[in-house]
């Protein structure tokens, strides 16, 4: 099963890969090595370098939820910044301004993207102007209507989030889902995409590692090579008040992001560096046209300029972007949204 899983995985990412390079062009390719490049030298001397543009964004369609996940602010209904749904004009603007040297599109940051009526529309233009595209949904919108649509978007990979294989451990966090209709709707998606000779969009199964659930994993294992998903991923999850423990971090740690302190007290596992590559690699745009600096800003806290009223090249070079790149660089600790990263 292992050796399976491993396989389907390698397989999987060579698929994307491939496909992901048929989508660069030499100007994309610069762009890249000038960010990489900038990165690095920007390590090593200890001040902010910026060479090249945004090669990757991650934009919200909605911040709306069926659902109600008790670690998600969308879930919660506990947004401090304003709720709302992506406007076609201000997207195409978005994309019109950096198509040329973006490479990756997620389709995606708070919310369930399929709840925004012009979402698979969304799909459809950006990949109409080579841009690859991704996006992460709760799965109780795919139906025999969508499920065609997704195929003919364009879409080159859909993560589907299932965090539990028995609807007793998957409604403890996905709470008010229904697992049926999720594994329903996948199924006939997986079907369909085989009937018609498709090979988009690559299908990721992802199960956020719980508690609750862990002991669901050989199950879930079994069920995902039966159906004919792509990719199977075991993801730990992000807890907002993680040094006083909770029932969501596994037994197993080596499925949590988490670790006891030695002192009654639970710490990120992982050091936090003064480094990140997300920094110069890309950002997040909000569903109204605000740029945060990535995805564990989900209240929009560091909000870097908006596209209502600059230009993506403004924003990404603007004074507040640069100051934050260098207090990462220098003491990476102190950003309080870097404290639960394990970037």
């Amino acid at each position: 099963m292992i050796t399976n899983v491993l396989l389907s995985k390698v397989k999987n990412q060579l698929i994307l890969g491939w496909a992901f390079f048929r989508m660069l062009t030499i100007q994309k390719i610069l762009n890249l090595i000038l960010l990489r490049l900038s990165f690095w030298l920007s390590q090593g001397l200890g001040q902010v370098l910026l060479w090249g543009k945004a090669t990757t964004l991650s934009i919200e369609p909605t911040t709306s939820c069926n659902l109600r996940c008790p670690e998600c602010p969308s879930g919660l209904r506990a947004f401090s910044r304003p709720t709302g749904m992506l406007q076609e004009k201000l997207y195409q603007e978005i994309i019109n301004q950096s198509k040329n040297h973006l490479t990756w599109l997620h389709l995606y940051f708070q919310g369930e993207p399929f709840l925004n009526p012009k979402f698979l529309d969304l799909v459809r233009y950006a990949d109409q102007r080579n841009v690859f595209t991704s996006t992460s949904t709760n799965a109780h919108y795919l139906n025999q209507k969508t499920n065609q649509q997704i195929l003919d978007s364009g879409l080159k990979q859909l993560i589907i989030s299932m965090d539990g294989i028995s609807q007793a451990s998957y409604e403890k966090y996905r709470v008010g889902g229904q697992l049926e209709k999720v594994k329903t709707g996948l199924s006939e998606l997986l079907k369909l995409r085989k009937e018609q000779g498709s090979v988009f969009p690559r299908i990721i199964l992802q199960f956020l590692v719980t508690g609750q659930n862990e002991q669901e994993i050989p199950e879930l294992k079994h069920w995902a090579k039966e159906i004919g998903v792509d990719e199977l991923q075991l993801k730990s999850i992000q807890i907002y008040d993680f040094e006083n423990g909770s029932d969501l971090i596994p037994a197993d740690l080596g499925y949590s992001r988490y670790v006891p302190d030695g002192k009654g007290k639970w710490k990120l596992k992982k050091k936090i560096e003064n480094k990140c590559w997300r920094m110069w690699q890309g950002a997040v745009v909000t569903w109204d046209g605000k740029m945060v600096p990535c995805c564990f800003d989900k209240d929009a806290n560091h909000v870097m300029g908006s596209f209502q009223t600059q230009s993506l090249s403004q924003i990404w070079k603007s004074s507040e972007y640069m100051l934050f790149r260098q207090q990462l660089i220098t003491d990476r600790k102190e950003i309080e949204i870097c404290k639960n990263c394990t970037e």
